[in-house]
């Protein structure tokens, strides 16, 4: 099954979208990280995404590698090589964690490790890497298995996504504020190009009755955040951990059917809780 297949299986259970790996097991966006979300049997595990200076392409959420590998350097400054040798702190990194054996991996690594394994959710943090991104997917087979996701506030954006990444048929997340003043002007790019998958932002979950026209029309598959630091109207982690029903029970409700998460195995224990 392909990635667009599985989120278009409307038969299917609340997708789980393991944030940077399973980073209290391992350093965040490291191999056994992934690993670890491969072996719980979540869906989808989400990374991060920059390039070297000498066009490598690893896994680094931040803008510098200080608070995973203390350097005090932008990945983008240094050659691959430079990069694949550097450690990584366990966890979320950091002073309070201490430095492990584990290495800055390289994407292609990642790829070799999760086809076939789980679908991967590519955070590319510059967009005209995105590009080369692809490239690497389609190359190494694994075309299928991942998305590539962008803001859609404007005409230009649309035209971006559609001349750079619709082309390579590679499943593509739109990201959608419906908590802004061009919140309208955003449901209409969204209507145009009705992708299969968009990530929503919202202040009340009734803001969510405004995408049904565009859910029931093209099942275009619901994406939320419930990481403490980006989740809206207070659906967060932590508030699900107290009371998963009044949580990720009210999102998946509202038609949400993908969710990203720290918590994975809560996430998915209260899945299995509510099927039966």
């Amino acid at each position: 099954m392909t990635y667009r297949e599985f989120i278009a299986d409307r038969t299917r259970d609340c997708a789980v979208v393991a944030h940077r790996g399973i980073w209290r097991k391992a350093p965040e966006n490291s191999l056994p990280a992934i690993e670890h979300a491969i072996s719980a049997g979540y869906d989808v595990v989400e990374i991060d995404i920059r390039r070297s200076a000498d066009g490598g392409l690893f896994l680094l959420h931040d803008e510098t590698l200080e608070r995973m590998a203390d350097l005090d350097q932008r990945p983008e400054a240094l050659a691959s090589a430079e990069l694949a040798a550097l450690r990584l702190r366990d966890r979320d990194g950091g002073d309070a964690n201490r430095l492990t054996l584990e290495r800055l991996p390289s994407l292609a690594e990642v790829f070799e490790l999760t086809r076939g394994r789980i679908f991967l959710h590519l955070d590319v943090k510059e967009r005209q890497v995105i590009p080369d991104v692809i490239a690497l997917a389609k190359a190494m087979g694994v075309d299928g298995e991942v998305d590539l996701w962008s803001s859609l506030k404007s005409s230009d954006d649309l035209s971006w996504i559609r001349e750079t990444i619709l082309p390579h048929d590679v499943l593509f997340l739109a990201k959608t504020r419906l908590n802004v003043p061009d919140a309208a002007r955003q449901l209409d790019l969204l209507q145009e190009l009705s992708p299969a998958v968009c990530e929503i932002y919202f202040d009340r979950l009734e803001e969510l009755e405004a995408l049904q026209p565009i859910t029931r029309n093209t099942g275009m598959a619901l994406w939320v955040n419930t990481l403490d630091s980006v989740a809206c109207a207070g659906f967060t982690d932590t508030a699900a951990l107290a009371d998963p029903e009044a949580v990720w029970g009210r999102l998946i409700d509202a038609g949400i059917s993908v969710i990203q998460t720290d918590e994975a195995a809560a996430l998915a224990s209260y899945l299995t809780a509510r099927r039966t």
